[in-house]
């Protein structure tokens, strides 16, 4: 039974800073070397439905999010990525509504300053 060596490297910023490291993986012919396959070998996660990485987006390659079946080469850097702690369509809309408001505060205050 022939094997594949691949030598990926593993960034994983699950936990604060990244931590980068070299790993050697061997898949056997009959297995097609994807980025779910990878994350088991590595010892990262046991199945698709792993607690661990059940969210949506956790992780990539070379900064661009991948499926469970999408294939991984040697050279790939893996990236394991933290959950978001803010969603960025919420600080974007309160955002808007602050300057919206200061506009109305601003056109209120010019409005009184007419009638004095």
């Amino acid at each position: 039974m022939a094997k594949q060596t691949l030598d990926i490297l593993l960034c994983d910023a699950r936990l604060g800073e990244p931590i980068l490291s070299s790993l050697k993986l061997i898949f056997h012919d009959s297995e097609s070397a994807t980025v779910g396959l990878a994350l088991i070998k590595a010892g990262i996660a046991t199945s698709q439905n792993d607690p661990g990485l059940a969210r949506k987006g956790c992780f990539g390659v070379f900064g661009k999010r991948k499926d469970w079946d999408s294939p991984i080469y040697s050279g790939d850097r893996l990236e394991l990525y933290s959950p978001l702690l803010i969603d960025p369509k919420t600080v974007r809309r309160k955002k808007a509504n602050q300057n919206q408001d200061a506009k109305f505060q601003a056109a209120a205050a010019k409005r009184k300053a007419r009638r004095l």
